[in-house]
């Protein structure tokens, strides 16, 4: 991530403020305060440009790294987040660590919603990458979307689904820091940005 042409500040300033701003709950206004106080004067709104240009290939590049070995225990769950001053579904899928495999946003939740997600978090993924089990609540759409996956042949049939409340404790309590990183913002603006930041 070399490509900083034609921006007014140094790769690793820039660097800083969008990981500062991915990681910990702070708005793009307490950023620039910070950063003012280390003697760097950037206006609120140019860290906001900053996060949708660089947070996506940052976390592209860091995600190889973070990763801990392969998992074949997922856990999926939903909660909600504000985009534009609207409630949207967040669908994640984490591992027994609690380490990110995928999110999706949906202004629905139904089957269809998890089907999509679903989809797009087995995207890619080599045949021994795929999850032998998924664990969900209660909800019906997840064993809809499941069953279509599997007779599509997107998920291997012996995939087994299991709706077992305490195993799913390590991605509620997962939301809840989430939470805690989107509250100074008030959501997001948009799905894009969403998806910009939500990563790390």
């Amino acid at each position: 991530m070399t490509d900083f042409k034609w921006r007014h500040f140094q790769g690793d300033v820039i660097l800083w403020a969008v990981r500062w701003y991915c990681r910990y709950p702070i708005s793009y206004r307490d950023l620039e305060e910070m950063l003012a106080e280390r003697g760097i004067s950037v206006d609120h709104t140019t860290i906001y440009r900053w996060v949708q240009c660089y947070a996506p290939e940052m976390e592209k590049r860091l995600r190889w790294f973070w990763r801990r070995g392969f998992d074949p225990s997922w856990r999926l769950d939903e909660t909600y987040v504000k985009v534009r001053g609207k409630w949207t579904y967040l669908y994640r899928a984490v591992d027994k660590r609690g380490d990110t495999i995928d999110f999706y946003l949906s202004p629905t939740r139904s089957a269809k919603a998890a089907k999509r997600f679903l989809g797009k978090a087995l995207r890619g993924l080599k045949h021994w990458e795929k999850p032998a089990t998924l664990n969900t609540d209660k909800a019906p759409s997840y064993g809809a979307a499941i069953t279509e996956l599997k007779r599509e042949g997107k998920l291997d049939r012996e995939t087994a689904h299991r709706q077992v409340k305490y195993l799913n404790n390590v991605i509620e309590a997962d939301h809840g820091k989430l939470k805690i990183l989107i509250k100074p913002v008030r959501g997001f603006k948009s799905i894009p940005t969403a998806y910009a930041t939500m990563g790390f």
